[in-house]
Formats: structure tokens, C-alpha cells, sequence
């Protein structure tokens, strides 16, 4: 049990050392632009979990001043640290926040994100309490500007990254599902948050519309084929507007190999081919894949699993 006889002067009750955690996502499953209950348009996700990557974050409370971080210069997650402080009426402390991650950065994978959540929750430790996950989504895109739906794990929500909250809870997880997961280009990580949000025609949002009710009876009917049809649709017109190289290849792929469809992190390299994690040849059929996306020139391949039972991947 850490020490609780830590400077918190100013504050009614002590501070302690605190960790939180936050999982990774691998894109989107839809993005776009759709309509939220007060009837206006709103910047609109669906993120794909990946269980498998977290990041780590340990708050060490020193009294009043600013946050400093290890490693240097990750501002988000301090700026997300002194947001939590403030809310929980610590305003004006600060300590050190420590943060490990095996998430791989400026891909796609939620990084930046998974930081600021972890930060969050190591923060809210520290204070003896648990935030919500409303509260954490709000403080995150806060910190970031837009932020991904992290904070709500392996739930299914229509997410607005640009708020900060949830357009639509679409169901308690998604259908089972096998991810050959694919890097696009050269590899290089890109600096998401720097893109030019796309704009959308008219004829695309109500696109949208439809893919967002076919993503709804995907999810009530775990029905990962459904689901594929969705994430391929709402990829190519992500391909209209952020062209991500190779989709093609990664697209010819998923169809020689009778999978339910192709996924993309829409503003990272990232691209995932869905497999039915139902069927009993689930893993054979995922290592066929990567096999054959490593012939066809993807260097960088690996597989998760979401939801999928007994899956035993290599």
C-alpha cells in the first residue's frame, strides 16, 4: 500500500501514487459524418479494440507545480493529468507521470489516445475514485482536440472523436472476429492528428446513414459478415479522400480469401481483413492470409482476435 503522508498541500484528502491502463484500437470499423439526437451532423467513429496493446501510466503526486513526464514531451497525457487533477479538485498539483506503452506509434493505433486514457485513470487512482467513462472521453478530447472511443474498451458506440462523446451506444461488443492486420506504404508513421478532417458530399453522409444502421443489425445480430460489408464500404470512401497505398492489393486479398471484408484506420497506415471468428478454421485461414499478404509484398503482418472462442493464434 503506497504511503499516503504525500505533499498534497491545499487538498482535503491525500494523494497517492496511482496506475491506470488503456487498451489500443486498429482504426475504424465506419467513419463520417452522421446525426446525433439534438438533429445536427457530427464527426462520427466506430473503433475496432485491440486488446492485445496497452498502455501503462503511473502517477507520482509531488505537491503544487506542473506535471512532468517519462519519457519527455508527452504533453497530451500531462495536459490530460492536470484536466483529472482540476476535476477532482486537485487543481494546481503536480508530480510526475510515468508512461509505458507497447503500442506502436503513428499508425493508427490509438497511441496518443491510450496515453491520455491511461493518464486519466492513474490520475483518478491517485484520488481514490474511478472516473466515468462519459468523463474520461470528455477529458481526453479535451487534452488531444479529438480523441478516439478508448475509454469505452471493447463496447460497441458510434463515437464523436471531435467531442469527446458517444453518438450512439450500438451494443454491449462486436461480432467475433479474426483481424489479419496490414501496414500500408513504407511504414512510416504519420502524424494523425495533423491531417485535414475530409469533407464529405451530401451524397456520401447519407451513405452514412445507411451504413449506420446496417452496422447497428451487424452488431444486435453478431453477424461479423454483415460487419465486413460495412467496414469495407465506409473504407473506400475513406480511400476517396486520405488514399492509403496498396488498398487495392489489401482489398484483392480479402476477396481471394472468402473473408467478410477489409477495415482501415482511416487517418494512419493501418488495414485489418475481417474473418468470421466463429468459423472453426478460424486460425488456419488467418495464417493462409498472412502468408499469402507477406508473398504479396506486406512485410509488416501480425493477427488478433476479438470475441473469437478457443482461437488460438501463432
Amino acid at each position: 500500500m503506497p504511503s499516503p503522508n504525500l505533499d498534497t498541500t491545499g487538498a482535503s484528502r491525500p494523494l497517492l501514487v496511482g496506475t491506470g491502463t488503456a487498451l489500443a484500437h486498429h482504426g475504424e470499423l465506419l467513419q463520417g459524418v452522421f446525426e446525433g439526437g439534438d438533429g445536427r451532423l457530427h464527426r462520427g467513429l466506430v473503433t475496432l479494440p485491440l486488446p492485445s496493446l496497452r498502455a501503462r501510466a503511473t502517477f507520482w503526486p509531488r505537491g503544487p507545480g506542473a506535471i512532468a513526464t517519462r519519457p519527455s514531451g508527452r504533453s497530451k497525457a500531462a495536459r490530460a493529468a492536470e484536466l483529472a487533477l482540476a476535476h477532482l479538485g486537485f487543481a494546481g498539483h503536480g508530480g510526475e507521470l510515468t508512461l509505458e506503452s507497447q503500442i506502436p506509434l503513428g499508425h493508427g493505433y490509438g497511441s496518443s489516445t491510450a496515453d491520455v486514457i491511461a493518464a486519466l485513470r492513474a490520475v483518478a487512482a491517485a484520488a481514490g475514485t474511478t472516473l466515468r467513462r462519459a468523463t474520461l472521453a470528455r477529458l481526453a478530447a479535451a487534452a488531444e482536440g479529438a480523441s478516439d472511443a478508448i475509454a469505452y474498451g471493447t463496447q460497441a458506440v458510434l463515437f464523436a472523436q471531435r467531442e469527446g462523446r458517444v453518438l450512439e451506444q450500438l451494443g454491449a461488443e462486436l461480432p467475433p472476429l479474426v483481424v489479419v492486420s496490414l501496414v500500408s506504404g513504407r511504414e512510416r508513421a504519420v502524424d494523425t492528428l495533423a491531417l485535414a478532417p475530409a469533407r464529405y458530399d451530401s451524397g456520401e453522409i447519407e451513405f452514412f446513414r445507411a451504413l449506420r444502421g446496417l452496422l447497428r443489425c451487424a452488431v444486435e445480430r453478431q453477424d461479423p459478415w454483415l460487419l465486413g460489408r460495412v467496414a469495407s464500404a465506409s473504407a473506400r470512401v475513406g480511400q476517396r479522400h486520405l488514399p492509403k497505398p496498396r488498398f487495392e492489393h489489401a482489398l484483392g486479398l480479402a476477396r481471394e480469401h472468402d473473408t467478410c471484408g477489409l477495415q482501415v484506420s482511416h487517418s494512419g497506415s493501418l488495414m485489418g481483413i475481417l474473418l468470421d471468428g466463429r468459423l472453426p478454421d478460424a486460425s488456419a485461414r488467418a495464417t493462409a492470409l498472412v502468408r499469402a499478404a507477406r508473398r504479396a509484398g506486406f512485410r509488416r503482418t501480425s493477427t488478433f482476435a476479438l470475441g473469437a472462442e478457443g482461437v488460438r493464434l501463432g
